[in-house]
């Protein structure tokens, strides 16, 4: 390790970035911990194993402790001690005998190994008692590397948000049994940069891969004692490092860089709303020895214990500016260093959570959108957290899109066959405008999906009508219990023909719905084949055979058939402006006589007040109008779905137009071909689309 001689000391030195990076002839250290009392960077070698020095930060600006290290260079291996009060009553909990790991380290060096030493308390005594036992052996060390890559002219795809087919994937999970790569490179960051899985992405119809987290992160010690581990990776331990586990920061440059030049965005899925410290009975690692009452949302009445609106044991304060500096600073090294194209942040609402509660108008979010770097990206937020009045869906602020679980619920409720849901699908099918149309928004604000990593896979969404989650060894009552699902006659696998007949239905109608929605939609990875979980609807801790894609199954015959299917769909969606509507549509007039929308039952004819509102209704016809691209008149497409049982003769409204038949879900015909009849039979559980051209201005409907 390069180590100045003969005596390394620090010096001092204006501040600068947080982090550590070159200065003049060695390395400038910053660290923010505007509470402690004086601070120590200790060095250590390359392995990480042995500590050679510690050396006290010479001085604190605003809170900011920086120091210069002449003759030091990249390859350092280091971390911090912080010394100050250990008083949990007033939320410091300062121990000098833990490693802390430097917030912005973008390498580490090392694994978490768990032993009672992390802890900053004895855990067998009272928690007001430091433990004062050294940390530092079973702790990842920070390693000052250069973020320089050779990207070969890299440029953003920049897909705009009308035209974004989301495709969410676990970087190990999607390619650990897939067998035409490599097999060093399977569940690695460079397994999704391949020729075989770019190829794939592109000829399915996606245009953006959404990652699963993989910043660095904490494998709870519960569920390793279990022989489990966690697999989602919702536990962050380094806001600016790689997961070392899938590869190096160099292999997931090289991914990005490769999905690019297949017109393919990168969006991470980014946890910004805890950390994997825990809860006030976890260990010390970063933030909690560093700054805990500075980063983290301590309660009121007891500032030795957390606000857990995260449902994991800690929330971050985003009241704090140093907070929003630290995600902010973490977001851009995320863009500038990887390239990637956008984020999608998990339970949202604690990011806006001020002093008074959750505001759309909160400082993270004014400083995300006006910077410029971040404001231009595809940025995604999951609207809700565990807090008080947690549950945001639309109230997101403007230039944020909105994973809109409302539209999912009611989709699978209404290809279940429940009552009085046909309102509820034309909502989700027009953007879910009830929610999005105000503030200048637009439909791809609300992203549409069926099935998502944390609940059923599409297959087991129509083989399980309850969780199975046994093997998580919670007793089966983790995950969500409701989960809109339906087992068509049988709980799990079937070899009955007329229930598998049925499932594969649903599936295919579920997949339709989706490509023909307004709105983004996103697509689970592996259910274009069928990828199953046994039911378990929150496999996060199951890195096993039981969340990797098993491959296979997309040479049988319900996976050729589903990924037909699915590649169809998006290739439609792609073709026809009116199935991806940049704006919202309201049954306003594109051309006289002519709504951009309207609404019709088995008759052709307009649904009344009594029909939206009947439960019996399980037919809905839709008929929208808009302009070809690039100038070539205006197209009609009639859109029609049935989730009853029974087969229905649909009336298409007047005028009659020569219309062909581009998709039906019981149809596997060929298409698109002539359809000369002014009524189509459409088969129970089933949806069609057919297209005509527009007459020229002037002729009416």
């Amino acid at each position: 390790m390069p180590l100045p001689a003969p005596l390394p000391h620090l010096e001092p030195c204006p501040p600068g970035p947080l982090g550590a990076h070159p200065y003049r002839q060695g390395l400038r250290f910053c660290v923010y911990s505007a509470a402690a009392e004086w601070l120590e960077l200790c060095l250590f070698d390359r392995d990480g194993q042995s500590e050679l020095a510690r050396l006290r930060m010479p001085e604190c600006s605003g809170g900011v402790w920086h120091g210069y290290l002449p003759g030091a260079g990249l390859g350092l291996v280091y971390g911090y001690r912080a010394h100050g009060p250990y008083a949990p009553a007033r939320g410091l909990r300062f121990n000098p005998h833990k490693l802390l790991l430097d917030p912005y380290a973008t390498e580490l060096r090392g694994e978490l190994i768990w032993h009672d030493a992390l802890f900053g308390h004895h855990r067998e005594v009272a928690a007001a008692q430091p433990d004062e036992r050294d940390s530092a052996p079973y702790m990842p060390k920070a390693v000052v590397v250069s973020e320089d890559y050779d990207w070969q002219g890299d440029r953003p795809p920049e897909v705009p948000w009308s035209r974004t087919v989301i495709y969410e994937l676990h970087v190990k999970g999607y390619s650990r049994l897939r067998a035409d790569l490599p097999e060093a490179l399977r569940g690695g960051y460079r397994a999704l940069g391949r020729p075989e899985v770019r190829a794939y992405l592109s000829d399915l119809g996606v245009t953006a891969v959404e990652l699963l987290p993989v910043h660095a992160m904490v494998r709870e010690r519960r569920l390793l004692e279990r022989g489990l581990t966690n697999y989602w990776g919702y536990n962050s331990l380094a806001y600016f490092a790689p997961e070392p586990a899938y590869g190096s920061r160099d292999d997931l440059k090289w991914a990005v860089r490769e999905l690019h030049k297949s017109g393919i965005e990168v969006i991470l899925d980014v946890v910004y709303n805890h950390s994997g410290e825990g809860d006030e009975t976890g260990p010390t690692l970063s933030l909690r020895g560093l700054g805990n009452a500075e980063y983290y949302r301590l309660q009121p009445e007891d500032r030795s214990r957390y606000l857990n609106y995260s449902g994991c044991g800690n929330t971050l304060d985003f009241s704090r500016p140093r907070t929003v500096q630290l995600v902010m600073d973490s977001l851009r090294h995320w863009v500038q260093a990887y390239h990637v194209d956008g984020f999608r942040f998990d339970l949202g609402v604690v990011l806006g959570r001020g002093a008074g509660g959750y505001d759309p108008a909160t400082g993270f979010f004014h400083a995300l959108l006006q910077d410029p770097v971040l404001g231009r990206l595809k940025l995604i937020t999951e609207p809700w957290d565990l807090g008080p009045d947690g549950y945001q869906l639309g109230r997101q602020p403007t230039g944020l899109a909105e994973w809109n679980d409302h539209y999912r619920d009611q989709l699978r409720r209404y290809w279940r066959g429940d009552a009085g849901t046909r309102g509820a699908l034309a909502t989700g099918l027009q953007g879910s405008a009830d929610r999005f149309d105000h503030a200048r928004r637009h439909p791809w604000a609300s992203i549409n999906y069926v099935t998502a990593h944390d609940g059923f896979t599409l297959e087991d969404l129509v083989s399980y009508s309850h969780r199975h989650n046994a093997a998580n060894g919670e007793h089966g009552r983790d995950g969500h219990p409701h989960n809109e699902s339906c087992n068509w006659g049988v709980e799990g696998e079937s070899d009955n023909a007329e229930v598998r007949a049925r499932r594969e239905r649903i599936q295919r109608a579920l997949l339709a719905t989706l490509a023909f929605s307004h709105g983004t939609p996103m697509f689970l990875a592996g259910d274009e084949f069928g990828q199953t979980q046994s039911g378990n609807n929150n496999p996060y801790c199951q890195d096993s055979p039981l969340t990797w894609l098993d491959w296979n199954r997309l040479d049988q015959p319900h996976g050729r058939m589903l990924h037909a299917c699915l590649r169809q769909l998006l290739r439609l969606r792609r073709e026809h402006p009116a199935l991806r509507s940049a704006d919202f549509q309201h049954g306003r007039e594109i051309l006289p006589g002519w709504p951009d929308t309207s609404w019709f039952d088995e008759r052709g004819r307009p649904l009344s007040t009594q029909d939206w509102q009947s439960p019996l209704g399980q037919l809905l016809g839709l008929r929208r109008v808009a302009a070809r691209e690039q100038g070539e008149g205006y197209e009609v497409l009639y859109l029609l779905f049935n989730a009853g049982f029974v087969d229905q003769e649909v009336q298409l409204p007047p005028p009659l137009l020569d219309t062909e038949l581009l998709f039906d879900s019981e149809d596997p015909a060929p298409m698109p071909r002539p359809w000369r009849s002014a009524s189509y039979r459409l088969r129970g559980q089933s949806v069609a689309l057919l297209a005509a051209a527009l007459p020229e201005p002037g002729a009416r409907a």
